[in-house]
């Protein structure tokens, strides 16, 4: 049972929302705010109702230090332009400024304590040193909204421990992610077919292991096709490789041949001299890369071939680019895959990362898509049917 901000009483309440601003930044410019606006409907719901919110998140990985340049004082300007409010910073997590801060908001009022991951004991390993700073935190609230889908596979102090101290429930985020998420595993219209990109093999292990049971056919792009050709036999050149997962894979494509899952690998990959945009780069065919060039995106028959294999689907879900999409030469294929999913009758789940990274910078409208995730790695896991701590700590 997992109960949502509706079933919370809010009004004059200090209610902490645990919210994903893990935001890509150019100094303290916001290249991309999508975690952000995703977050804002629950905080604005929870303002509107009278609650004094206290907004705590992550940004990078800092280490337990305070480092400047991972300050979420940017995304707190941000967060205030969106909601139309002054939002209160504080200039740390669960010490003096914070308790200050969050003692002066009145009712419909927002502060956003700094970067949680400054403090050692949000990312411990030591459950007594987590236990230590989700008791502070605790003592900043009188409720708990965890709505930071994009954290809740991580065993970190803001995430699994503070709920268990507090009444809590789940934000409109999380609980929309979720009933997505079950759609696709517990009873995905089919055919279901899945669209895996991304640099490296290891990092989709779980989930290839997982889609084998549940997926009509796996797409296979991004870096870690040319482990699938290699695997097969073929030169892949300078391409990225993972040599030790090779028998893996291979035995992945003996799997979905007995099961009757149909991998669909490209036909032809752009191949270029050396990593970078302005590099001698053409088409040539997947099984035929010359040794000394590299693999950088799907070419354009395997563009429209991924397309073609997705326009009769009524289930798509989509994690990881096709190619190096952030430099021009080498985007055509992840814009192909997004148009595929455009295109098709499917709902398609773009699975956060650099997937919806990619819509954005691509210039797609996001709405044309089923739902995009803001958490590519929760995703995943829960694919892979993993508990998930964030979400075990939400249910009673």
């Amino acid at each position: 049972m997992m109960r949502t901000i509706d079933d919370l009483e809010v009004a004059g309440a200090r209610v902490f929302v645990r919210a994903d601003l893990n935001v890509p930044l150019d100094g303290d410019t916001i290249t991309d705010d999508g975690r952000i606006r995703a977050s804002v409907p629950t905080i604005a719901q929870l303002r509107e109702r009278g609650a004094r919110v206290v907004v705590g998140a992550h940004l990078g990985r800092p280490k337990g230090e305070v480092k400047p340049e991972y300050s979420l004082r940017p995304v707190a300007a941000r967060l205030g332009e969106l909601l139309g409010v002054d939002v209160r910073f504080a200039t740390d997590t669960a010490g003096e400024s914070a308790r200050a801060t969050v003692a002066t908001l009145g009712d419909g009022e927002v502060a956003l304590l700094e970067n949680l991951r400054f403090e050692p004991g949000e990312t411990s390993k030591d459950d007594a040193a987590r236990a230590e700073l989700a008791d502070r935190l605790a003592g900043l609230a009188d409720l708990y909204v965890g709505d930071g889908f994009g954290a809740v596979h991580r065993r970190h102090a803001s995430v699994a421990d503070l709920p268990a101290r507090l009444p809590h429930a789940a934000g409109g985020l999380v609980f929309t992610e979720l009933q997505v998420l079950r759609r696709l595993t517990e009873s995905p219209q089919r055919p279901y077919a899945v669209v895996l990109g991304g640099s490296k093999v290891s990092d989709k292990l779980g989930v290839i292991d997982s889609l084998l049971g549940t997926a009509d056919r796996l797409l296979i792009g991004g870096g870690m096709v040319f482990t699938f050709l290699a695997a097969q036999g073929h030169e892949v050149g300078g391409s990225l490789l993972e040599a030790d997962q090779l028998d893996t894979v291979r035995g992945y494509l003996r799997r979905a041949e007995e099961s009757g899952v149909e991998i669909v690998l490209p036909t032809d990959i752009v191949a270029a001299d050396r990593f970078a945009a302005d590099a001698d780069h053409h088409v040539v065919p997947a099984d035929a890369i010359p040794a000394d060039r590299m693999g950088l995106d799907i070419g354009p028959e395997s563009g429209k071939l991924f397309a073609a294999k997705l326009a009769d689907a009524r289930t798509a879900f989509w994690n990881g680019p096709m190619g190096v999409f952030e430099m021009e030469p080498y985007a055509a294929g992840t814009r192909a895959v997004a148009q595929g999913l455009i295109d098709s009758d499917a709902f398609t789940v773009v699975g956060g990362g650099d997937s919806a990274a990619a819509v954005r910078t691509l210039g797609f409208d996001e709405s044309a898509f089923g739902h995009i995730s803001t958490g590519g790695g929760a995703s995943l896991e829960y694919l892979e049917g993993k508990d998930l701590p964030g979400i075990t700590a939400l249910e009673d």
